[in-house]
Formats: structure tokens, sequence, C-alpha cells
């Protein structure tokens, strides 16, 4: 398996896990051996959450008729602009 990060050789490592995450005191995980990137089932399970799609905007007419003055449609729709974290 190669890094995700450097595309480095992985090799398997046993970590302690000191907050009992998952259950038991020492976890398997995968080290990177030239960046020392670190990747474990909590990590993975983090990550995955994390990249599940979010619900995307839906825009909303505010009223039934448009509004037809000087040859533009204005339907009281204002336009959602997605913000990054």
């Amino acid at each position: 398996m190669s890094c995700s990060r450097c595309c480095g050789l992985m090799v398997k490592d046993n970590l302690m896990d000191f907050d009992g995450t998952s259950g038991h005191m020492w976890v398997s995980a995968l080290r990177c051996m030239n960046c020392g990137h670190v990747h474990d089932p909590v990590m993975e399970q983090n990550r995955r959450s994390m990249q599940a799609p979010r619900p995307t905007p839906v825009l909303v007419a505010v009223g039934d008729e448009a509004d037809y003055h000087d040859d533009e449609v204005h339907l009281g729709i204002e336009s959602i602009v997605a913000q990054a974290a």
C-alpha cells in the first residue's frame, strides 16, 4: 500500500489508544516510512463521514406570480451562495 500524501511505503504499526475510541488499548494502523502519516480505522471512519454528500441548497420562489416590469422577470428568488468553511 502507498501513502496518500507522498506515495511512500506504508507499514503496519501498533499504536496506543489512550481515549479508548476503538475499545482496545492497542490499535493497529499503517504508518508511512517517508513522511510519518498515520492511517488507522478511526481516522478512516471520520474521513468517510466528512465526505458524505451534503444537501444542495434549493431555490424557492416567493409568491405565485411573476413580476413583469421593464421586460425583466423577477420571481422573488434570491440566489444562494455556498460558503466554504
